[in-house]
């Protein structure tokens, strides 16, 4: 994999750089931002990591966590100073995807800036003056690794830690299709440069804490099933009564999938009066990423999310129409 020419000179040329991940951050965004911030960094460049949201706790133990700085505790008078005018968007491809700008009010970018796009997912935004997209690639921390080496920089423990999570989340722990030989030579080096799989392994999938484990009770007896689709909903009264946030809710949409006569799993997160938050996962060569899209929202073949504003049973029926159309 051959990161563009006209990228690598950009990251060589300019300086002061804004990497932003993702609204909702998972590993693959925050591992991949953390990853490119420290290789600028050995090059003496200026970076600032940038994202909506918090870190979630999960991924608290990712080395250089901590110099996120979410929108509202970023003082607007720094992002406007004209020397950081170069915004990287990582594991998302349109602005849309970082900022929600109808409800942000203390956060703005530059008036004029020059954007690069590093991402792998298959739906496509027209954004960025430079863009590297690659669908195929298991993981955007994959393409971080890529650029990496092409600059000539060594890889530390800490880009190793974050770039191995990256790639392990985004392939389930080397599970998944996209697991391909190219994703276990690249995780081979990283062990070598220091990540710890069975340490990384441990804090993404089996720290869970007792809250996080009652909500997936919860979700789990909500679970429907019907024409190899299953489906499963989180209130947010469950939150309260577990006390837990959002962000608990990762990975829960993938334990329907494990049933063997189940193709398609969708969870249905409720975000406010009529609102859900979709997450689709599928098996084989059924793109869900057609399902998210016809909803304004996107993703890859067998992973993608969307959102619809409509009580439970109305985007339940929708969803299901779009999911049995692929089927």
């Amino acid at each position: 994999m051959l990161p563009p020419i006209e990228l690598l000179n950009f990251l060589k040329k300019e300086d002061n750089f804004l990497i932003a991940t993702h609204i909702n951050p998972d590993g693959d965004g925050l591992g991949s931002a953390i990853a490119l911030s420290t290789a600028l960094k050995k090059l003496g460049k200026e970076t600032v990591l940038l994202c909506k949201d918090p870190v979630p706790n999960q991924y608290r133990f990712l080395p250089g966590q901590e110099k996120f700085i979410t929108f509202g505790s970023f003082q607007p008078s720094a992002i406007s100073h004209q020397l950081f005018r170069n915004l990287i968007l990582i594991d998302c491809n349109d602005i849309d995807r970082i900022i929600d700008t109808s409800k942000t009010s203390n956060f703005s970018l530059p008036t004029s800036y020059f954007s690069v796009v590093i991402d792998h997912h298959e739906s496509e935004r027209p954004f960025g003056d430079i863009r590297w997209v690659m669908p195929d690639s298991a993981a955007t921390g994959l393409m971080i690794f890529y650029i990496i080496k092409a600059l000539g920089i060594q890889i530390t423990e800490e880009m190793a830690v974050n770039l191995y999570s990256a790639i392990a989340v985004d392939t389930g722990n080397f599970r998944y299709e996209n697991t391909t030989p190219e994703v276990l030579r690249v995780a081979a080096d990283l062990k070598e440069a220091g990540a710890k799989s069975h340490v990384i392994y441990r804090e993404l999938f089996e720290s869970w804490s007792g809250g996080r484990f009652d909500l997936f009770m919860k979700v789990l007896n909500t679970l429907q099933k019907e024409d190899g689709i299953a489906i499963v909903q989180v209130t947010r009264r469950m939150f309260e009564e577990t006390s837990t946030s959002p962000d608990d809710v990762e990975h829960f949409v993938e334990f329907p999938r494990i049933m063997k006569d189940v193709k398609v799993s969708v969870l249905f997160r409720e975000i406010e009066d009529n609102c859900y938050k979709i997450s689709l996962r599928s098996k084989d060569d059924i793109n869900v990423a057609r399902v998210a899209e016809a909803f304004g929202g996107g993703g890859h073949k067998n992973a993608a999310g969307c959102r619809i504003k409509a009580d439970f049973e109305t985007a339940k029926k929708e969803i299901l129409v779009k999911v049995r159309a692929l089927t």
